[in-house]
């Protein structure tokens, strides 16, 4: 009977695993750029018991969990400082932690000390892979490979000086990639790769994250019946487990 327990309660903590990735995901539908976290759905194991295996078998997670790479909405908004990646391909930028990472966010700003940061305030990084530093400018221009073209302010009308370049890259094919535990994108094994400027930039315009609000609605109410279920088999064992201890007691009398 415990092991239909056992069971029972495997099945709840996956389910409560799911739920919070699709907690996560609800809160974040809004974020510019921002990539659907999937459920990992790990593997099966037994336990080790006495050098052998028993009979239990649990779902446990094997690996960090992946994410969706989908292309989210993109929406012309004119503003000279939203920037999107037309298709695949990811901008690099600098967190507060100081580990680079790869990015889809393209809402920009240019910081008080000239740094240019997406809204998260990751700091967007050049080629180099350093932070790409803009002087005040009267307007900008930002080309499909990443080239940022400025009018200096005292620059005669019409001259355009290229201040800094946006670092993007399409991954290698086979490239595993994940997010830490700061909700960056990284390479699962190994470093970032190197950019190569073939992502496709558009200026004026922003992506959405791709988190589909009634698909993730719709989880989760079929995983709010997944746990009732597995709260009914819990009752169901204890009632089971019950019955039959009442059977074997000794009649009184």
């Amino acid at each position: 009977m415990d092991r239909m327990i056992y069971t029972a309660l495997n099945a709840l903590a996956v389910n409560r695993d799911g739920q919070v990735a699709q907690a996560q995901n609800l809160a974040n539908q809004t974020v510019p750029g921002y990539r659907r976290d999937l459920p990992n759905e790990g593997g099966v194991r037994f336990l080790e018991q006495l050098q052998g295996l028993a009979t239990r078998a649990f779902q446990i997670e094997t690996g960090p969990a992946g994410f969706s790479e989908v292309s989210g909405t993109l929406t012309r908004t004119d503003e000279e400082l939203d920037v999107a990646i037309a298709d695949r391909g990811y901008f690099y930028i600098l967190p507060a932690n100081g580990e680079p990472a790869l990015s889809r966010r393209g809402d920009l700003r240019r910081d008080i000390d000239g740094t240019l940061r997406n809204g998260a305030g990751d700091a967007m990084l050049g080629p180099d892979l350093a932070p790409v530093q803009l002087p005040p400018y009267r307007n900008i221009r930002i080309t499909d490979i990443g080239e940022i073209f400025i009018q200096p302010i005292d620059a005669p009308e019409g001259e355009a000086v290229l201040a800094g370049v946006l670092a993007t890259a399409i991954p290698p094919g086979g490239t595993a990639l994940s997010k830490g535990e700061d909700g960056n994108i990284r390479p699962i094994e190994g470093p970032l790769p190197d950019p190569d400027q073939r992502a496709e930039v558009l200026q004026g315009t922003l992506e959405g994250s791709n988190v589909n609000p009634v698909e993730e609605l719709l989880s989760t109410m079929e995983m709010q019946r997944r746990f009732e279920h597995g709260m009914r088999l819990v009752l169901t064992a204890r009632e089971l487990d019950e019955s039959g201890a009442r059977m074997m007691q000794a009649p009184e009398g």
